[in-house]
């Protein structure tokens, strides 16, 4: 298949019969009946390691102190990390596509998760002087990256007046911080709220439409963040006054406006 490209699923859930689990299934179901490759990361079932330590590097020495940046560093590009680590950044690396799949807690994602993104995204291999500069290519330029997450809260609560914030807001660090930060070209999340208690009338019509988003995983209009060297930004790295849109704040201000169309008759 000319087009078949390949997805990896990261997921971060501990029970095996959970709605994330069931979201990923689907997912790597629809993806694979679409002629796609999938690869997926079951963090749980892993028992994957959250904590970054002295261990992710085997060649420093216990009487060194650990400066988690420069030792990080020097084992990538030696290719000298933990086995674990090594093992999930040629996932990242043979990827077209990364979906991350998990439960929102505490406003983030869990512990675990946290700890994958921790531990693989190590200096030299996500950022650093030896890729391509972040906000730009970035280091993993080329892929596409999605965020499955369900919300226990009604979608009313994750709104522009809602008492949580928009869930754009709550997801940044995510979509900007990781995905963007890193050359990633982010989409925007697939969301499913008042996920506590889901009847099989509402996971259906849920897979329906996240199914939808997995069809236009390659072709969908991504988030069109700004670019650190599209002439957007100072030297300082600070948004140029002339460039941000009237009536716009918060966090918006890194998104580049969509284009209106003209109403002009010719």
């Amino acid at each position: 298949m000319s087009n078949a490209k390949k997805i990896l699923i990261v997921s971060a859930h501990p029970e095996p019969r959970s709605l994330n689990a069931a979201l990923t299934g689907f997912a790597a179901e629809e993806l694979r009946a679409a002629g796609h490759e999938v690869r997926e990361s079951d963090l749980y079932a892993m028992k994957w390691k959250a904590g970054v330590d002295a261990d992710d590097f085997p060649d420093h020495a216990g009487d060194r102190r650990l400066d988690v940046l420069a030792v990080s560093g020097e084992a990538t590009l030696a290719g000298r990390l933990s086995a674990d680590i090594a093992a999930e950044q040629e996932k990242v690396r043979w990827a077209d596509a990364v979906i991350l799949q998990f439960p929102m807690w505490w406003f983030s994602v869990p512990a675990v998760l946290k700890g994958w993104i921790d531990r693989v995204f190590t200096f030299e291999f996500a950022h650093g002087p030896s890729v391509p500069p972040p906000y730009t290519e970035g280091a993993l330029g080329g892929r596409r990256a999605l965020l499955s997450v369900t919300v226990g809260a009604r979608e009313s609560a994750f709104s522009e007046r809602g008492i949580h914030g928009r869930l754009a807001d709550v997801l940044f660090p995510l979509q900007h911080g990781l995905f963007w930060f890193t050359g990633m070209t982010p989409l925007e999340p697939f969301a499913m709220y008042d996920s506590v208690d889901v009847t099989e009338e509402r996971f259906e019509a849920a897979k329906r439409k996240y199914g939808r988003r997995l069809g236009g995983l390659f072709t969908d209009e991504p988030v069109p963040y700004r670019s650190l060297a599209g002439g957007d930004y100072g030297r300082d790295m600070r948004l140029l006054p002339e460039v941000e849109g009237p009536g716009v704040g918060g966090l918006d201000v890194h998104v580049r406006p969509l284009a209106v169309p003209s109403t002009d008759s010719e």
